[in-house]
């Protein structure tokens, strides 16, 4: 017995290690025909049942599966926008096989006189919580624009006219892996928007600044020649009027020689309405304040414009040059009126301002990339100039009120803003056989933001005199190294991981004359870790949990205390002693198939946010941004994407319930209260003749502790057809129909109460015609910047 017990432990060593030399591992690179990564989620298929091995979403395109005991299998890829790929494999008693490079082509076949489409889910779920936004064939591709398609977009929430997303707070955003600016957003034209990725976990290779990222990938272009496209668009609205947006974009390509330029024009006008009441009830202390505030912008050239060159050096290798700039110039007018009633009694005021504003902005990035093998290795370095222009030319007309006296005012509110920013970045990435990946870089910015205000006040037929309250200068100076490390990599029992940490040093001065002047400057050094750990299930399921720490510092003019006039009482002033705030955010996710639940929790410490606090003289009031204590944010999400033959529905809840914490302004303390956030996105394609999209988001109300805001919604619906073979798309869209997208809510703080409601120009009636010209096929052009997360703090 012990002989054969010996003789049977051996039997079995050699069986395992048999059954072990048998097993192998499949790795491979998936891009699309512009040679950059795709998500996509790949399974492994047993042959001939076609039986589900493994499976697994693989956010950079790099994908690795291990473990494998059958000789012959097959691998399925499938990408939002992208055709299915599917790879027969045989391993020969190979342990690793490298698939090298996998390309994966648009999702439009033709064959002979025939033109197969499929019709891809708006949502797809990808690794580590990353959500993938389908936008070709859908609602979003009949927005006006690119800031209008994202606030369409589920998940995505717009506040102040910054994209965030839901349970988490505001995002950066990134067109083809490199982060832009608002303005910069303006110019994509939509028809050429592919998909958007929501990133609510990015890595440290990403700037600490946001909460999360958006990425907007753009189509797929020509393989030789010239290829663009031509968007015309008209959109009117009863409460501000018409807006016209004009895009052209074009490629071209020639051996080794790519150049594109593009460029948007606006002009038209937007609105925006803000009704505010503040009262203070206390007898000896008695205000009732009624105030609007119209703003009737007339947007006289708003131009965005850009070009580029990039000369291949080899197949691996390129260097690019690019310029970004736009013009902003606005006219129009800002309408207030202010009703006080105090213990002296009741006055009214009420002033026009004539605006006089122009906005140059111009950037310059330098690249240079080389692939260093087909697993993906690479090495960047890139530099970025930006420079930012405000010239301000305000002139006011102010009446007054109190009792039988009647007085009139002319004032001039001048201002000259000048920020410069300068940036440089370093990036190496070393990918491995077996699908591990080690990135490391650094990166270094300079920021220099001065501003000079001259305000005159004119009394009746009096001359213009300065007035030195509400005049000053400002200098602001800032410089950031940083460096960064990230390491991911496969598990045993299909589990994948991350983990990485930036550091960033941070130096800053500022010196401003305002208020009696005040120079201020410090120095301090930030750790910023990541972590995520998933785990992939034979039936589909997937499971994560992932932790990430990000910081936001304010805007370069938050911190600038020059004044922007509304009346006599009221004023809009940046706060010098801002400080930045702290996230941590841990997360913890299930996914299956289009299925996906997930929950977490953010502590922000130093919140940034705003209030109407009280100013020097008794009925004056400062709306100025100001540090909370500390914020706890809890969030539940589900989302689902489920597609019939005729209709495809995407619908997105997220329960979320945040306490804010203030130890300094006097807030008074309102009980928490849960918000829903609701969206459903729905397509119908009507017998292939043309489609109905359907959308509509719902915020319910909620307290967060300190505000209570109010509940707001939207309903949009749109219609599309295609002719000319598809090269001319006409979309007839109406916009929030109920007019219901209002942001309102109350909040007391100081002993007053304050209510305030903004109305904006959502509601209207839309028209576009996007003409395209050239080929579909191969084209690489490459811009990657390193200074917007600076750039987008100059707004």
């Amino acid at each position: 017995m012990k002989l054969s017990g010996i003789l049977f432990s051996i039997l079995f060593l050699l069986t395992q290690i048999t059954i072990a030399q048998n097993r192998y591992t499949v790795s491979g690179n998936v891009v699309d025909v512009n040679r950059q990564p795709v998500a996509v989620y790949a399974r492994l298929l047993s042959l001939p049942d076609s039986a589900l091995l493994q499976g697994a979403p693989f956010e950079d395109g790099r994908i690795t599966f291990t473990g494998i005991d059958r000789a012959q299998v097959a691998l399925r890829l499938s990408s939002i926008g992208l055709s299915d790929t599917l790879i027969l494999i045989n391993a020969n008693g190979r342990t690793q096989i490298d698939l090298g490079t996998i390309l994966m082509h648009e999702h439009v076949q033709a064959l002979a006189d025939v033109t197969v489409r499929g019709q891809a889910p708006l949502v797809r779920q990808g690794t580590n919580g990353t959500t993938e936004i389908q936008v070709t064939g859908s609602i979003l591709a009949g927005s006006i624009s690119a800031t209008e398609l994202l606030g369409r977009s589920p998940g995505i929430i717009f506040a102040e006219g910054r994209a965030g997303v839901a349970g988490r707070g505001e995002a950066l955003i990134f067109l083809n892996g490199q982060a832009i600016t608002y303005e910069q957003m303006a110019a994509i034209p939509v028809s050429r928007i592919a998909r958007v990725e929501v990133i609510p976990n990015p890595s440290a290779r990403y700037d600490a600044e946001g909460k999360a990222v958006i990425n907007i990938v753009t189509k797929s272009l020509s393989e030789g020649g010239m290829t663009g496209s031509v968007t015309q668009q008209y959109a009117y609205t009863r409460f501000a009027g018409g807006e016209l947006n004009t895009l052209a974009d074009a490629q071209y390509t020639h051996n080794r020689l790519s150049l594109q330029a593009n460029y948007a024009l606006q002009t038209g006008n937007s609105r925006e309405v803000l009704h505010t009441t503040r009262t203070r009830p206390s007898p000896t202390d008695f205000l009732h304040s009624d105030l609007t505030t119209d703003w009737q912008r007339k947007m006289r050239n708003y131009s965005n414009f850009g070009a580029g060159a990039q000369w291949n050096l080899n197949t691996n290798s390129y260097i690019s040059l690019s310029y970004k700039g736009n013009l902003y110039s606005l006219g129009g007018s800002q309408n207030s009126s202010n009703a006080l009633t105090d213990k002296s009694g009741s006055s009214f005021y009420e002033s026009r301002i004539a605006k006089d504003e122009e906005r140059w902005n111009h950037a310059v990035t330098l690249n240079f990339q080389q692939a260093l093998d087909t697993l993906g290795s690479a090495l960047f370095v890139g530099t970025q100039y930006a420079r930012f222009t405000t010239d301000q030319h305000d002139r006011i007309a102010e009446t007054s009120v109190a009792g039988d006296s009647t007085s009139l005012r002319n004032l001039l509110n001048d201002v000259l803003i000048r920020i410069q920013i300068s940036s440089s970045q370093f990036d190496y990435t070393k990918a491995f056989r077996n699908g591990h990946k080690l990135e490391t870089g650094a990166k270094f910015s300079y920021a220099d933001n001065g501003s000079g205000t001259d305000f005159l006040v004119s009394a009746g037929d009096s001359p213009f005199q300065p007035d030195p309250t509400l005049s000053s200068n400002f200098r602001y100076r800032e410089k950031v190294p940083a460096a960064h490390v990230n390491y991911q990599g496969n598990l045993e029992g299909n589990v994948r991981f991350g983990a990485g940490l930036r550091g960033e040093y941070t130096t800053y001065s500022l010196n401003t004359t305002a208020r009696g002047g005040q120079v201020i400057g410090d120095r301090y050094f930030n750790v910023f870790p990541n972590l995520f750990v998933s785990k992939n299930y034979a039936n589909g399921l997937q499971s994560r949990i992932s932790y990430i720490s990000k910081i936001t510092r304010p805007r370069y003019q938050a911190l600038n205390p020059f004044v922007i006039y509304q009346d006599p009482f009221t004023t809009i002033e940046g706060n010098p002693n801002m400080q930045p705030e702290k996230i941590h955010t841990f997360e913890t996710g299930l996914q299956y198939k289009q299925l996906d639940v997930r929950a977490g929790y953010t502590y922000t410490k130093d919140k940034i946010s705003g209030a109407a606090l009280r100013g020097g003289s008794p009925n004056s009031y400062i709306l100025k941004g100001i540090n909370l204590a500390k914020e706890h944010l809890f969030f539940l999400t589900a989302s689902a994407t489920f597609n019939i033959a005729w209709w495809s529905t995407t619908n997105t809840f997220t329960v979320s319930r945040n306490k804010l914490i203030d130890n300094e302004y006097g807030f008074e303390i309102l009980k928490p209260k849960p918000q829903l956030y609701a969206y459903s996105n729905n397509t119908f394609d009507v017998n292939h003749l043309f489609k109905i999209q359907l959308m509509a988001w719902y915020l319910s109300e909620r307290s967060q502790g300190l505000y209570n805001d109010f509940s707001r919604s939207t309903v949009t619906v749109g219609v599309e057809k295609d002719f000319w073979k598809n090269a001319l798309k006409i979309r007839l869209t109406a916009n929030d129909i109920f007019h219901q997208s209002h942001v309102h809510g109350k909040y007391s703080v100081g002993q007053t109460n304050i209510y305030y409601h903004r109305t904006y120009s959502t509601a209207f009636f839309g028209i576009s015609a996007v003409y395209q010209f050239g080929r579909a096929g191969k084209i690489a052009f490459n811009s990657r910047s390193t200074g917007e997360t600076e750039q987008n703090r100059a707004r």
